[in-house]
């Protein structure tokens, strides 16, 4: 009797250990991902081989996550390559390496726990972007962006932003790929930047899922300086010189103009120079300035050489006239004023100023008178020698004139008739003799203007 309790005692020990679950597990792949807000699962490939009975695998955990394919069926000995996927349910709060729990239950009920590690994390984490260093002349630049994990993106909307550029490209990206980008720059657009570092950003979006990332760009120094001259100008001369910095980096400039003594006191210029100094018979102008990027410096000197040429025209004139009337021997000048006759006649007073600059001999004056006058019998000062009424004409005669001699000739014309108008009024005439030579001098023209209530008289 106590033999056979034994024995069934051992039956029911053994029986169980026969049917538990047996089956070995490798994992093909190590840190599948897991990136928070998508919906894309962890996918864990599995190679089980089953050394007990046939029957159903069910796979299940206490973690709050989905797990696919629920349960499989598997022969005794066979070994089955599973896909085994990984939901989470809501949001996932860790970050990093996750090291997860499941369990593996037998139709026998006989379970075994197993763990699988996942890499979880945010979608902005998942990429890198940069860009080649360039400068103020490249006109094509290299943008990249990398995938950093072992995820596949089906699909991903890209939004490129920086101070050079703009753009946007939409495309798959498998596990670890880089996609590089082709873009065309505008210098326009960052002609005054200054070289250094700069954020490049990305705005992904992945199954409605958005993240902003960033990287930098390297703007490199480049130190690019035109100069264009320009001249123009006759009488006005101008000279023009414009610096422009086509560069990245800040330009200090330094600009030098010469100007002789002379032309320096016609000169002006649009901006006032930092620094003058003289050496010798040369003036220099010197201009300092810092120019940034994108910006110039114009200066203009403009000479005007009108002033030295009307005063060179001018003094000429004044030589010329000078010597001229240093080389007349005899001038004539003539005026008229208005007299207030007793009967109430019109009546003007003619002078005619006589300066000897030489000694003439036999000098005669002869003046003319206008139509409708008379002259009057008094006469004060020199006496004419003679008086034609009949052809309007009185004379004066003197033997000789020694230089420096002065006379005034003087006389007046009346009319009973009212004038009114303008009297132009002849020019008186010297005939004289100078070294056995004759010669002949003529005085200015004058007018008597006569209006009602007043009168004007012009020389």
């Amino acid at each position: 009797m106590k033999k056979i309790f034994i024995l069934i005692t051992f039956i029911l020990l053994i029986i169980p250990l026969i049917s538990a679950i047996n089956i070995d597990i490798e994992k093909q792949d190590s840190n599948p991902i897991l990136i928070k807000g998508l919906d894309t699962p962890a996918i864990f490939n599995l190679k089980i081989t089953n050394w007990g009975s046939a029957g159903n695998l069910e796979f299940y955990n206490l973690l709050g996550f989905m797990m696919s394919p629920n349960v499989i069926y598997i022969n005794q000995g066979e070994t089955k390559n599973i896909v085994l996927r990984i939901f989470p349910i809501g949001d996932l709060k860790t970050e990093g390496l996750y090291k997860f729990k499941y369990t593996i239950r037998a139709d026998d009920k006989s379970e075994i726990n197993d763990y699988l590690t996942v890499k979880i994390t945010k979608l902005e984490d998942a990429f890198e972007i940069g860009a080649n260093e360039f400068d103020s002349e490249t006109s094509s630049l290299e943008v990249y962006l990398q995938n950093k994990l072992n995820f596949d993106f089906n699909k991903i909307n890209a939004e490129f932003s920086s101070p050079f550029f703009e753009f946007t490209e939409t495309f798959s990206l498998i596990p670890n790929e880089r996609k590089n980008f082709d873009i065309q720059l505008n210098k326009e657009d960052f002609k005054k930047l200054m070289a250094g570092f700069y954020t490049l950003k990305a705005k992904i979006t992945a199954e409605d899922k958005k993240a902003n990332i960033e990287g930098t760009l390297k703007f490199v120094e480049k130190n690019l300086v035109t100069t264009s001259e320009d001249n123009y100008g006759f009488l006005i001369t101008t000279k023009s010189i414009e610096k422009i910095n086509e560069g990245n980096v800040l330009i200090k400039s330094e600009t030098i103009l010469k100007k002789n003594i002379i032309s320096r006191l016609f000169t002006t210029f649009n901006i006032k120079p930092n620094i003058v100094e003289r050496h010798g018979l040369i003036i220099y102008y010197t201009w300092i300035k810092d120019i940034r990027p994108g910006e110039s410096l114009k200066i203009v000197a403009k000479t005007n050489w009108l002033f030295p040429f009307l005063a060179i025209v001018f003094i000429t004139l004044i030589v010329i006239l000078t010597k001229k009337y240093s080389l007349t021997n005899l001038s004539l000048r003539k005026k008229v004023s208005f007299v207030r006759a007793k009967g109430g006649e019109f009546a003007l007073k003619i002078s005619i100023i006589v300066n000897a600059r030489k000694y003439i001999e036999k000098v005669n004056i002869m003046d003319k008178l206008p139509p409708l006058v008379k002259i009057h019998e008094r006469f004060r000062g020199e006496q004419p020698k003679r008086i034609n009424e009949k052809q309007k004409r009185i004379e004066w005669e003197f033997e000789k004139l020694e230089p420096g001699e002065h006379r005034i000739l003087s006389y007046i014309i009346y009319s009973k008739i009212g004038v009114l108008g303008k009297i132009a009024l002849p020019t008186a005439t010297a005939i004289y003799e100078k070294d056995g030579k004759v010669h002949e001098e003529q005085s200015n023209r004058t007018f008597f203007i006569s209006e009602q209530g007043k009168r004007k008289i012009e020389d």
